[in-house]
């Protein structure tokens, strides 16, 4: 019997990190034998530098960063510590948005850790962004405050 296969996209639907691996997970859509098929693909990648990049068939490609920052607790209540996992450039900041995008706090890294007090905070979702001394976004995330 032959199978005719076409694939009509492929694109990343989630992305998972856990230490120096990454996990991705594909949507393909296929036409298989006249008719329109979903496959989903599963993808695990070691990550050993501080970026890569993966070829796809179109020729378009996907540079894959690895984290500088690593934040603790998450949730948190009082504190949050922000660790960085490489040498920053003088200059870099660390801004916390509210969840309607308000800027709430915003420190310039001196070191190796930054820890933000979270008085005054309300409960909820907050946004962090490291900043390059020209305001380029190097880094986001997502943290909860609960209390």
């Amino acid at each position: 019997m032959l199978h005719n296969i076409f694939f009509e996209f492929s694109l990343a639907v989630k992305q998972i990190s856990f230490g120096k691996f990454k996990m991705f997970i594909y949507l393909h859509k296929c036409i298989f034998n006249m008719k329109k098929i979903y496959i989903l693909f599963l993808g695990i990648f070691l990550i050993v530098g501080t970026s890569f990049t993966v070829p796809f068939g179109s020729g378009n490609d996907v540079e894959i960063k690895t984290k500088i920052v690593n934040f603790y607790p998450n949730p948190a209540t009082s504190v949050i510590y922000f660790e960085y996992t490489k040498a920053l450039d003088k200059g870099c900041t660390i801004q916390l948005y509210n969840f309607i995008g308000r800027k709430v706090h915003e420190v310039v890294v001196t070191g190796s850790k930054t820890t933000v007090n979270l008085d005054g905070y309300y409960r909820g979702i907050y946004v962090f962004q490291l900043r390059d001394k020209s305001g380029k976004i190097i880094e986001s995330g997502k943290f909860q405050v609960v209390k």
